[in-house]
């Protein structure tokens, strides 16, 4: 009697939640699973994240709920970080604590992924960067809470900094961001350099951001190095190379952007950036797959998807079906099913998460075409190699990160 009892109370929770994931998804708190896009708004990198990433967020969201039907909402909510440890740390305090968000995503620069890594991990939520690239992130400074999704300085030095090497760059000089990640990235090219034979013959540090590189390029210029490797991104990246033509530092002198994105080839246009190389997670025009995403988010934007705006996508649609999976918003059991679960998309291949929280898939080495090699607006890059996931990220048996079972 029990038994029949137990068995038609189940089948009354089932007829009014609908399934039993749906039951499952009571376990969410609120039956709200709230997401908060923490990103640069305003500043330098505002055009390779800022609007395009909370709007590659919003997108992953929507067709999540259309295709899999969750049984809890999904919130989305926003703010410019200003590219600021600070109010990011404080930002993301109040998010937690007032808004009860479960996630936040973005963190284009190494200071805010961070200052706010470390105060999600004292408030149990979990974060997801796809914006700052700095290797610390899941090295030294890794947490459990924290996956690394789209690059970082490590692949970006493999990629760039070899095939620059490889070509007859031997000699060069830095022309570094003054912070974490312009550091993180000229050392790590500087290792690549001096394991392929080449030599690196100074630096010179600028301030985050800057407008004026006239000095900094002429002490790169008065280096005599073949190759002034740029160890910074976003505007600071479009200035340099810029004025390295107004001041007749190249063609002289090659330039390498070490991380340069689709979207500051396209503020320079091909005249002033043919022939560099530059290492990228995604590119628009790989594939089907790739074209039919990035043919979407054009449409909503007017323009293509930077690798940081795609892998800001892929990051969220992965976390929630996480959720879905796992039947709660549990910081500790999502990240358990995000590291459990494959990632399949446009964006990766095979892709997985590590226990240093990163999440490793191939990256691609790209060469930007003439003017006249480009048949169709946003017709950018050549791929010239595809760098796999296991030789394009730091290899676990080199990690510090306190994680990592050895």
């Amino acid at each position: 009697m029990k038994r029949k009892l137990l068995s038609a109370m189940l089948c009354a929770v089932l007829a009014i939640n609908g399934s039993p994931v749906a039951m499952a998804a009571t376990k969410v708190s609120d039956g709200v699973v709230k997401i908060g896009v923490l990103t640069d708004m305003s500043g330098t990198y505002s055009d390779l994240a800022g609007p395009g990433s909370l709007l590659a967020v919003q997108m992953a969201v929507q067709d999540f709920v259309a295709r899999e039907k969750p049984g809890f909402k999904v919130e989305v909510i926003s703010a410019d970080h200003q590219n600021k440890g600070d109010i990011s740390a404080n930002k993301a305090r109040e998010w937690i604590d007032t808004e009860k968000v479960d996630a936040i995503i973005d963190l284009v620069t190494t200071s805010t992924a961070l200052a706010v890594m470390k105060v999600a991990k004292e408030k149990n939520r979990i974060t997801i960067v796809s914006g700052a690239a700095s290797t610390p992130i899941t090295n030294e400074q890794c947490t459990d809470t924290n996956v690394h999704w789209t690059y970082d300085t490590y692949a970006l030095a493999v990629g760039t900094g070899r095939a620059v090497v490889k070509q007859g760059g031997k000699n060069w000089f830095f022309l570094t961001a003054d912070y974490a990640f312009g550091k993180a990235l000229e050392k790590d090219t500087t290792d690549v350099v001096l394991e392929n034979g080449g030599k690196v013959l100074g630096r010179v540090l600028h301030p985050f951001p800057a407008q004026d590189f006239s000095s900094f390029l002429l002490q790169a210029q008065s280096s005599g190095a073949q190759v002034i490797g740029l160890a910074n991104a976003g505007n600071d990246t479009i200035n340099s190379i810029k004025q390295a033509a107004e001041f007749g530092v190249t063609p002289k002198q090659s330039l390498a952007g070490l991380l340069m994105f689709i979207t500051d080839v396209h503020s320079l246009g091909l005249k002033a950036t043919q022939g560099m190389y530059l290492t990228t997670g995604f590119y628009w025009d790989m594939n089907e797959e790739t074209r039919a995403w990035s043919r979407r988010f054009f449409e909503k934007k007017q323009r293509m998807p930077s690798m940081v705006q795609a892998g800001d996508y892929s990051a969220m649609y992965h976390y929630l079906k996480a959720v879905k999976a796992a039947g709660t918003d549990d910081t500790k059991t999502v990240m358990a099913k995000m590291k459990e679960m494959p990632v399949n998309d446009f964006f990766a291949k095979n892709g997985k998460i590590r226990d240093d929280g990163r999440m490793i898939h191939d990256m691609y080495l790209a060469q930007v075409k003439k003017p006249e090699e480009s048949k169709y607006p946003w017709d950018y890059y050549h791929i010239r190699q595809v760098i796999p996931a296991d030789q394009a990220f730091t290899p676990l048996s080199k990690s510090k990160c306190p994680l990592v079972k050895k």
